[in-house]
């Protein structure tokens, strides 16, 4: 429940944004601004019928760091919770994702646990 202003548009939550940068179709993009639900925003983000922009692979990393960023920036609650966590590793337990996540057997890249240390480190120094 922690939305976001990123580019001066209102964003429900990361998921949403996130999604929503796949694709050069502003038609589309709207239509995942407005999902109810991240779920929804994901499933929608997944549709092929649109294409995703080129450079996606490319990017797609530094898109989450920079809505990440945000979230953490915007909302106190969690900046503080995220802080408390120390120096412990922080992995996204994602069975089936194994980019984003740690994957079912763990050798997943958890590239969101990364990001989120990332963060919480450039939080600390400030």
């Amino acid at each position: 429940p922690h939305g976001v202003e990123i580019d001066g548009r209102y964003w429900p939550t990361v998921e949403h944004y996130f999604q929503a940068q796949k694709f050069t179709n502003l038609v589309h993009q709207e239509r995942i601004a407005r999902a109810r639900t991240p779920k929804e925003a994901k499933r929608l983000g997944w549709d092929r019928t649109v294409p995703m922009r080129a450079d996606w692979e490319h990017i797609k990393d530094d898109v989450m760091l920079n809505a990440v960023r945000k979230k953490f920036a915007t909302h106190t609650k969690i900046r503080h919770l995220l802080l408390a966590t120390g120096d412990e590793p922080l992995i996204e337990n994602a069975p089936s994702d194994y980019y984003w996540g740690c994957g079912a057997d763990g050798s997943g890249k958890n590239k969101l646990g990364q990001i989120l240390m990332q963060v919480r480190a450039e939080l600390r120094s400030r």
